[in-house]
């Protein structure tokens, strides 16, 4: 039973809801949360083009949502640079049912009618359902963005709006990865290959992916903003998203040829050499053959080529698996899934690639346990994919995709990169980074196993054994300092052998200024009000072991070591914090503060026996 999706409307109030409204009111919708205005459309610039918002029975006579059902040539591209999200909806209309999981089929221009429609989108392990009004961008009465090739239709043009609010706007949807808007449709798995370097099977395994219904698309590299978009000789665009929309094997002359059938998503512009639609090798072929396979062709974009050719002219293919599990209903071999979120968080959890190894470490970690190997093979098939959280709706706040990667792979700037290995069963460590230190981002990481396979994230313990506190020394044991100390002590408290916090921060002040190891500004009268004299001179010695360039500050990355020194263990989520609340703009923590979060910690541990509060608010405060 698919997962239920969740309402993203600010108010919280379903499609349902909101349309009941609207048609009590007797008004059509209009969303507060993606306006019809120029901010919805760029981000960047001012508009280029002077659009108008209608609604579709403004731009014709009887609009329809869908007519004569959803199809690949109802997707026409527009003046937006978002071949990839079109290439993907293309391939979406070949799968039925997930497409009326994006497309719900409870919407339209009858009696129901509101000006309000919804789609489903799979974001981070979950569905959300994104409404908006149908308020569309146009030019003279015409729509300029997706659209279809009937004028009175208008499914993929909400669709596309919906993506751009999803996103933030519809600028945001200009350039990416047809796999991205894939995973997005169905919550599936991607995998990439490049044709000159991919597996001698890779008919095969493309046959059996599009037998079993999973989503496809190829492109061609550019070596230049110059070559984007520009048409070979041969019919095809460089640096442009194509749909594989199926795959063939025919008898020509006595031989088995494989063929590929491919996908513009302008609707037009096709491949013009062996076995396109007016080549003369279809006339060689049986007859039923050729009507089968060709159906109505037409010049509509969609065309077929020999495989050999396709390798030879494209260089990358997107796969999308629609589910985790195996691509059919009856097939009984299932996909084992995990999946965990993380963070990389400066000044604590960011530490980088390899490159930078006093810091790699501090990276989250995740176990892997591989304990049965798949049927028939003594290995274990896993597919590991890390997909970094909401950046293509940061690019309005000057953020882009981070460069990111599994430790021992390829660093890309890609929403998602995914690995299938091949390993033999035993134990393994998992260190998603992104390429430079103290780049934060938000991820998700999926694991796939043929066979259950044991996961668990490192470091994720909080307890403490903290030692007892040490008894004074005697008097005729006491160290120099000591004597000072005892000294300045009887000194200020007077008879009652008591000393106000600000006396004490002079003591303290006093005593540790003298140390040469150290190098600070003094101790802080909040700092003085919480610690006894005993832990600061214990913590005192611990601190200079990790202020390893006498600096009178320590990397906040080393907090965790320098914790674990003093007998206490925090999970991931309270060292972010620390690192957030303690660390300075150079990732460093300083005597006095490095003294405030141990005694925090140290209170916090006995206050409530070894556990935390919530979030750590104690830490913080």
């Amino acid at each position: 039973m698919p997962a239920k999706s969740i309402s993203t409307q600010a108010d919280g109030k379903t499609f349902e809801q909101l349309r009941q409204e609207c048609l009590q009111k007797k008004k059509l919708f209009e969303d507060p949360d993606f306006p019809a205005c120029d901010s919805s459309l760029y981000y960047s610039q001012s508009v280029p083009i002077n659009f108008e918002w209608k609604r579709p029975g403004e731009l014709c006579e009887n609009p329809e949502f869908i007519v004569g059902g959803a199809d690949r040539t109802d997707i026409c591209q527009g003046a937006l640079g978002d071949c990839w999200l079109l290439a993907a909806i293309a391939s979406l209309t070949l799968h039925k049912e997930t497409l009326t999981r994006v497309v719900p089929n409870d919407q339209g221009f009858d009696r129901s009618y509101a000006g309000i429609f919804h789609f489903q989108f799979w974001q981070h392990n979950r569905w959300l359902d994104v409404v908006v009004d149908d308020r569309l961008p146009a030019v003279r009465n015409r729509l300029v963005l997706v659209h279809s090739a009937s004028n009175n239709e208008f499914w993929s043009a909400l669709l596309e709006k919906a993506y751009a609010k999803l996103n933030g706007s519809y600028e945001s949807l200009k350039g990416g990865s047809t796999l991205e808007a894939m995973e997005d449709f169905t919550g599936g798995v991607g995998e990439t290959y490049e044709t000159k370097s991919a597996p001698t099977d890779l008919f095969n395994i493309m046959k059996k992916a599009y037998d079993r219904g999973s989503m496809m698309g190829c492109s061609i590299d550019i070596t230049s903003s110059a070559e984007s978009e520009a048409q070979t000789a041969s019919g095809l665009v460089k640096g442009h998203a194509y749909s594989i929309t199926g795959l063939e094997e025919v008898n020509y002359r006595g031989k088995k040829v494989k063929l590929i059938r491919i996908r513009n998503p302008w609707g037009q512009v096709e491949w013009n050499g062996a076995w396109s639609d007016e080549s003369r090798e279809w006339n060689v072929i049986d007859s039923s053959e050729k009507k089968r396979i060709l159906q109505n062709s037409m010049d509509d974009g969609e065309f077929w080529m020999e495989f050999e050719d396709f390798k030879a002219n494209y260089d990358k293919i997107e796969i999308c698996n629609l589910t985790p599990d195996s691509l059919t209903d009856d097939t009984k071999r299932k996909w084992e899934v995990n999946m965990f979120e993380g963070n990389w968080i400066r000044g604590s959890t960011a530490g980088g690639c390899r490159n930078f190894i006093d810091t790699f470490w501090t990276n989250p970690q995740f176990k892997l346990t591989l304990l049965h190997a798949d049927d028939n093979n003594d290995k274990c098939s896993v597919v590991i994919a890390l997909m970094q959280k909401n950046r293509r709706a940061l690019r309005k706040e000057g953020l882009d995709l981070q460069t990111i990667g599994i430790h021992c792979k390829t660093y890309i700037n890609v929403r998602e990169i995914s690995e299938r290995f091949t390993l033999p069963p035993g134990n393994y460590l998992l260190v998603p980074t992104t390429f430079q230190p103290h780049d934060e981002a938000d991820f998700i990481i999926r694991i796939f196993s043929e066979k259950a396979a044991g996961t668990m994230e490192m470091g994720n313990t909080v307890d403490a054994d903290l030692p007892d506190p040490p008894m004074p020394s005697l008097p005729e044991e006491e160290t120099d300092e000591e004597k000072g100390l005892r000294r300045m002590f009887e000194k200020i408290a007077g008879s009652d052998q008591a000393i106000s916090a600000r006396e004490l921060q002079q003591v303290l002040n006093g005593v540790l200024s003298r140390r040469r190891e150290i190098k600070f500004d003094g101790l802080s009268l909040n700092t003085c009000h919480i610690y006894d004299v005993n832990l600061i001179l214990n913590m005192c010695m611990l601190f200079i072991s990790y202020d390893t360039d006498r600096s009178g500050k320590m990397s906040s990355y080393e907090l965790r070591i320098a914790l674990k020194a003093a007998g206490m263990h925090l999970n991931t989520k309270l060292l972010q914090l620390l690192g957030l609340r303690f660390a300075d703009e150079n990732y460093d923590i300083d005597f006095d503060d490095y003294l405030t979060c141990i005694v925090r910690l140290e209170n916090m541990f006995s206050e409530y026996q070894g556990t935390v509060p919530p979030y750590g608010i104690y830490l913080l405060k």
